[in-house]
């Protein structure tokens, strides 16, 4: 089937109503998460082969989240679909008022390669959690990762339910030129740009996860050595192809030069001596992202690492030290692992700075100062993050995860992405059995008037 086949199959399926009910939500979501255990090993070795990943990592920041997400959906959708009830002004006497969420219809899902195959079937599952279709489009740059998502969907679902489209740019344009009723886009955000570009021809509401610089500061509180234990876990996971790594850190000029110590410290304790030799380190997706990270890495700024293999497509975990806003690896998002360090003296210098930058889809702060906290998170604008750890943020259905301005737009995971995929009706139901007349002409301006305005004070 082309596009359009399957589009207008979609519509169709959708229309007769099949997706409405719970019951049905909820059996699909149970047969998805059925075939992601079933195919847990080829899913691993399919992320070995895009990206290096070692089974344990695959499993921890894909697999093991996926089923999370399937099993929380499986447990709550019957609660998350049911009529939510609100009070009801006193003007509006007799009636009852509640929202009641409804699918958006037939939606499209385009994935990343970062994250190939949590970032297809986490957004999925709250698609099919909330009644809809789904188109899915997998990334070209992740094809073992595209072929197993393409096996579990086509054996799992009809594709008049879900389908998944496989292809590169040209794929990608064609989806963007259909009318969808939802579009969830994961990517860069010069993408992103494309995408919201097509979706306001259509008027047709999406939400965006993109990326950012997303800045780590390090305080003169901060207990360095989890704090650097905590950062290179972060920032190198992935080999830094994670869209809420710590881009860049700002560390306090009193402990910095303590702090990159501690930092060289744990990534041989993490990743050994010879990082490039180690079997559970992968390696960067494409010789192009390849050749773009190792033009950012100046060799007179390296303090760890700067070690790279352009066979294997590794970089080994690096240190800049020295690093200034003029260098190139301040100029874009790095997505690698390359890890910049800048010194502060003061948060106003931070705030003023931040205040100047688009804003990241996270930022991190390590500090013991529960005042320096809290003020942190009230001043500076980001999408997401974490006190004293990196990353860990997105990994609870129990609250959204989204970006915000240049970052991304709207939020999934849990109730928060149940919700995305849905659109909630708010209902009056006006009951029968009484009618006051005061909103009727011609209108009593005497008592009638006197109850109006009592009514709306």
């Amino acid at each position: 089937m082309n596009i359009d086949e399957i589009l207008a199959s979609q519509r169709k399926y959708f229309q007769s109503g099949a997706t409405l009910p719970v019951k049905f939500r909820i059996e699909m979501l149970k047969k998805l998460r059925d075939a992601v255990k079933k195919y847990e090993k080829e899913i691993g070795e399919a992320l070995t082969a895009d990206l290096g990943k070692s089974d344990f990592e695959g499993f921890m920041c894909e697999t093991g989240l996926v089923l999370t997400e399937l099993t929380y959906m499986i447990r709550h959708t019957r609660r998350f679909a049911a009529k939510r009830r609100v009070p009801t002004p006193l003007p509006q006497f007799a009636s009852a008022s509640y929202q009641k969420p409804s699918p958006y219809g037939n939606t499209l899902i385009m994935s990343p390669w970062n994250y190939p195959f949590l970032l297809t079937i986490d957004p999925l599952a709250d698609a099919i959690a909330a009644g809809n279709t789904a188109i899915v489009k997998p990334s070209a740059y992740s094809p073992a990762t595209s072929e197993i998502i393409r096996r579990i969907i086509t054996e799992c679902f009809p594709p008049e339910f879900v389908a998944v489209v496989t292809g590169g740019r040209k794929e990608n344009a064609a989806l963007l030129e259909k009318k969808f009723d939802f579009v969830f886009f994961t990517g860069s955000q010069n993408v992103g740009k494309e995408v919201l570009r097509h979706t306001a021809e259509h008027l047709t509401p999406a939400v965006l996860e993109l990326g950012g610089k997303s800045p780590c500061i390090v305080d003169s509180t901060a207990k360095l050595k989890l704090a650097a234990k905590r950062i290179v876990f972060g920032k190198y996971l992935n080999c830094g192809q994670t869209c809420v790594a710590p881009d860049y850190i700002l560390c306090h000029k009193s402990v910095k030069d303590q702090f990159v110590a501690e930092v060289c410290r744990q990534i041989q304790k993490q990743y050994g001596a010879d990082p490039l030799n180690n079997g559970d380190y992968g390696k960067i997706v494409n010789q192009k992202h390849f050749d773009r990270l190792c033009g950012l890495i100046d060799p007179a700024k390296v303090v760890a690492g700067g070690a790279s293999d352009p066979e294997t497509l590794q970089i080994a975990p690096t240190v800049l030290d020295h690093v200034t806003w003029n260098d190139a690896v301040m100029q874009e998002e790095i997505f690698g692992p390359i890890m910049p360090i800048l010194t502060f003296e003061s948060f106003e210098e931070i705030y003023a700075l931040l205040a100047d930058q688009p804003k990241p889809l996270a930022l991190y702060l390590f500090s013991e100062d529960k005042k320096r906290i809290r003020e942190v998170t009230e001043r500076c604008r980001y999408g997401g993050g974490c006190i004293n750890d990196t990353v860990i943020h997105l990994a609870t259905s129990e609250m959204g995860f989204g970006g915000v301005g240049e970052s991304g737009m709207g939020a999934y995971h849990g109730k928060v992405g149940f919700d995305a995929f849905s659109h909630l009706k708010s209902i009056v139901d006006k009951k029968t059995w009484m009618d006051l007349p005061m909103r009727y002409q011609p209108y009593n301006r005497g008592l009638y008037g006197k109850l109006l305005h009592l009514f709306l004070r």
